[in-house]
Parts: C-alpha cells; structure tokens; sequence
C-alpha cells in the first residue's frame, strides 16, 4: 500500500511538471527571459518558503542548525541544477514541450537515479541504496530493467522528434519556425546532465530533512516517515537555482532591452504576471508530491525515475494535445506513440520493482 500511494504522489508531481510551462504559452508580447523570471521568483524564492512554514515546524531553525559545509554544497548542486533548468526552459522553447521535455528529463532520470547510488558505494550511509545494493537484489535488478525501457523509450522520442523535423521541412511550416532540432538537442542534453544536480542536492541537503523527519516522529510515534521533511532541503537547494536563472534573465533583459516588459502597458500586464505566477507555482508542486513519493517509497533510484517517467509522459500527452505532432507523417506520429507506451511501461516496471522491496 505504502508503493502505491507513493507512485500516486510521483504521479501528481509529474503531472505538476509535465504541465508547468502551459500557463507560460498564455503570456503575451513578453521576451522569454521575462516571463520565465517571474515564475522562476514564485518557483524559488516564494513557494518554497511559504510551503515549508504550513508543513515543516521550525524549519528556520533546522536551516540555521545546519553545519555551513553542507548548506554550501547543497547551495552548489542548486546552482547546477539552476543551468539545468534554464537550458530545459530553452530545450522546450526550441524542440517543444513533448520532444524537449522527453530528451531532458530522460538524461536526468538516468544520471539522477544511478549517480548518487554509486556515491554510496564509496561513502556508504545508512538508509540509503548504493549501486551494489540496487544490482544484487530482485527489487534493484527490476528497478535498472525499467531504466532501461525508459531509455528506449526516449530513444523513440528523440527519433520521432528528427523524423518530425523533415516533415515540417517538407511541409514548409512557417509557424514552426522556433523549431530548431540541433540547437535545441545541444540545450537539452546540457539541461539533462545538470538538471539531475536536484537529485544531489536533496542528498547533499539530507540531514536537514532528516532532523525535519526525526521532530516529527518523535511528536507522532509510530507513523512512519514524515511526508514533508523534503520541503526544508528544498529551499536551499532553489536560492541556488534562482541566482543562476536570475543572473541569466538580467543578462538577457539588458542585451534585448526587455527590462521594459515588466510595466509595458501595451501588454496584457495582470494577465502575463497571472500566468507566470501560475507557471511557477505548478513547477515547485512537482518536488512538494516527490518529496511525498519519496518519503513513502523510501528508494531515491527508484524515486526520482518514477518522477521523470511522469513528467515525460505528461509532457509528451501535452504535446499532442496541443497538436504539436499536427502535420508529420503517420509514421512520425506512430514512433512518438511508441515511445510514450514504452515510457509507460518503464513506469510499471519501476513500480513493480518497488514493489519487491
């Protein structure tokens, strides 16, 4: 029971993501760098805080309590992951929210579940699953089974998202014109690689969850794990990842001269802060229900490629529904189909893994 509400909690999480950046395609007449700020101040800086002061007890404390070497390094992977969320913003710009989000989170998914299990195999903690731990049990085995599905899975994607890019050359698609399969692919394996920084960070930042988790044990025995002890760690982790997008968007605003976006009266402004405000606030949603997923599925390997898988499959349901497959080929679209049901059952393969646990 305990799996399934985990894979549940992954699953909202994933819708969360997967949906996130919709809210933004309702912004009008701002510059990308913009709006993706100001839901980025709403992702980092507002949400975190204000979700860890309803859920976590004296999560200040806990943050000043920490020693400075492990807030650094947490701080540290969320200004890699910061990079790895920026280039996602423009992985999705380039190669749309299906095969961006697809390629992305695919590469995190796999750095982001294996890396830290091979850490511990050098530095082993109790608690956590190392690499050898994961490939000598039943459960582990499983779990790297379906890692592997959801590799394939991507691979399909990835060719789906080639495939449909001579479609729309042949079809002389003026209004795909930010379409752009090179630059965007080289954007997206960067933010693939550094996005999985999170996963680190959540790691680094472990002891403050921890001491979030033992409070809340020792004043409700017997209830198993504290399913918000995640939201502390976060907070460190996301001022890293908004100094990185903050620096970068200032950059922009002043080499386009943008800075002027944020009163332009020409522009719908209540409407374009609305939706930036939404966009931020439905991102950080997605690590409030991983940090509940986690916390019930007590496997950070096993965790973070469910989290990944659901955020590739809504991604990828949203790319269709917002027709962004509208005018390829049928085989295009039957290869991008075919990557979605592998991803799904990469999802299942994981779950059941879990399962054995």
């Amino acid at each position: 029971m305990q799996a399934i509400f985990g894979v549940i909690f992954h699953f909202i999480g994933g819708f969360a993501s997967g949906s996130f950046y919709i809210p933004y395609k309702k912004v009008k007449g701002w510059a990308w760098e913009s709006y993706w700020i100001v839901g980025g101040i709403f992702s980092w800086l507002i949400v975190p805080p204000l979700a860890a002061y309803l859920t976590v007890p004296g999560y200040v404390d806990i943050i000043k309590s920490t020693d400075g070497g492990i807030l650094g390094l947490t701080y540290f992977f969320g200004i890699l992951w910061g990079i790895g969320g920026l280039t996602y913003g423009l992985g999705v710009r380039y190669l749309g929210v299906a095969l961006g989000s697809s390629i992305i989170l695919g590469l995190c998914s796999v750095f982001g579940a294996l890396i830290p299990s091979i850490y511990y195999d050098f530095n082993p903690t109790p608690g956590k699953d190392s690499f050898t731990d994961i490939v000598s049990s039943d459960w582990g085995q499983m779990v790297l089974i379906g890692i592997v599905v959801c590799v394939i899975g991507i691979i399909l994607c990835g060719k789906a998202g080639s495939m449909k890019e001579k479609d729309l050359a042949a079809e002389n698609k003026a209004n795909n014109t930010e379409f752009k399969i090179g630059l965007g692919l080289f954007v997206s394996i960067v933010s693939g690689v550094l996005s999985a920084c999170f996963a680190f960070g959540i790691d680094a930042g472990k002891q403050m969850a921890e001491q979030a988790n033992s409070v809340w044990q020792a004043a409700n025995p017997g209830q198993g794990n504290f399913l918000y002890s995640n939201n502390v760690t976060y907070i460190v982790i996301l001022w890293g990842g908004l100094t990185t997008n903050l620096i970068w968007c200032m950059i922009l605003n002043a080499r386009n001269k943008t800075f002027s976006d944020y009163g332009n009266t020409k522009t719908p402004l209540l409407r374009n802060y609305l939706f930036s405000a939404l966009a931020g606030t439905t991102w950080f949603l997605q690590f409030f229900f991983y940090g509940m997923g986690e916390s019930k599925l007590g496997n950070g390997a096993s965790s973070w490629i469910l989290h990944m898988a659901f955020i590739i499959l809504v991604a990828n349901s949203w790319g269709l529904v917002l027709n962004e497959w509208k005018g390829v080929r049928k085989a295009t679209f039957s290869t991008v189909i075919a990557g979605i049901v592998t991803i799904i059952l990469s999802i299942l393969i994981v779950g059941y893994g879990n399962s054995l646990k």
